[in-house]
């Protein structure tokens, strides 16, 4: 298991080190960054200050040499547009973007599983094609559209909750459920999937044959091995909601990392752009890595991959 998790560990770093590289040099091949920040009124003169000013004039590898070092302690600059330590311009919204992955996760795994499961021990049931339902309507939904369907109907219409702002855990309910109905499709039809799949086996005859008890079938032989595709996908599927929530944080005015990467983007703030990307793949990478080892722990067969 050690050496499973050494090997995990190292390809870890180097997919790291590789998107911080990539992304480091796709914001400089979109544009000269000096001309962005100089604005459309600028002199020559005042392009090549600005570039000299933040050493835009180096090489670009010596500049990701040195940015890598410093972020690497935590400092990635000064924000151009905030004029405040990017980090702690990071620190102060991230936690609302976290606490809105972590709900949206939950939501869609607390409702996708069991509709998975159940439509899986009965198959072309109401509740199967319900499951098939929601599966198709979720991937057909933008989730911009189903966020101002949302607002409209419990905020306007039925005042039922708050259509913006983060000072209650009310404020949360719809981004949550606008960003885990958003995963939910992919991880129910991978459960109903893998259930069927198990459920025909082998091992699952004989341990009914021997007597098992239906719900020790499902949970501890069953659900236990069609569960493990699914970890791997939440784990993704994380990685994504928090990349990904952007679009959610603008619609219900969540001031958190998504909503500061729209403004800094809108606004060439290249810094904490660079820092943002820079974060959030540290995460995607760091829980597809957490999947990986609970997957072998789960299923010692992968630990000899």
């Amino acid at each position: 298991m050690l050496n499973f998790i050494l090997k995990r560990l190292g390809l870890a770093f180097l997919v790291a080190l590789t998107v911080s590289f990539i992304s480091f040099s796709l914001l400089f091949l979109s544009g000269d960054p000096a001309i962005a920040l100089a604005g459309e009124g600028a002199t020559d003169q005042d392009v090549v200050a600005i570039r000299e000013l933040y050493g835009f004039d180096r090489p670009m590898l010596v500049q990701y040499a040195s940015w890598l070092v410093n972020a690497l302690s935590g400092d990635f600059g000064e924000s151009y547009y905030f004029k405040l330590p990017v980090s702690s311009l990071i620190a102060d919204r991230l936690s609302v973007t976290m606490l809105l992955g972590l709900c949206g996760i939950s939501f869609a795994l607390l409702t996708a599983v069991p509709l998975g499961v159940i439509a899986a021990i009965r198959p072309n049931s109401i509740i199967d094609r319900f499951a098939l339902f929601l599966s198709v309507a979720g991937q057909a939904m933008p989730s911009f559209w189903f966020g101002l369907i949302l607002i409209v109907a419990f905020s306007i219409k039925l005042r039922w909750l708050p259509p913006s702002g983060t000072d209650s855990w009310r404020h949360f309910i719809m981004p949550t459920v606008v960003l885990g109905y958003y995963a939910m499709p992919a991880i129910m039809r991978l459960t109903r999937a893998g259930m069927l799949d198990v459920l025909s086996s082998d091992y699952i005859r004989t341990a009914r044959a021997k007597g098992a008890s239906e719900m020790r079938v499902m949970f501890k032989h069953a659900l236990r091995n069609a569960i493990i595709p699914v970890v791997s996908l939440a784990a993704v599927q994380m990685g994504f909601m928090l990349g990904g929530s952007i679009v959610v944080e603008s619609i219900f005015a969540l001031h958190g990392a998504g909503y500061l990467a729209w403004e800094s983007i809108s606004r060439n703030d290249l810094p904490t752009v660079q820092a943002l990307i820079l974060v959030f793949s540290m995460f995607y990478i760091t829980f597809t890595f957490l999947a990986d080892v609970l997957n072998a722990w789960l299923d010692p067969r992968m630990r000899s991959s």
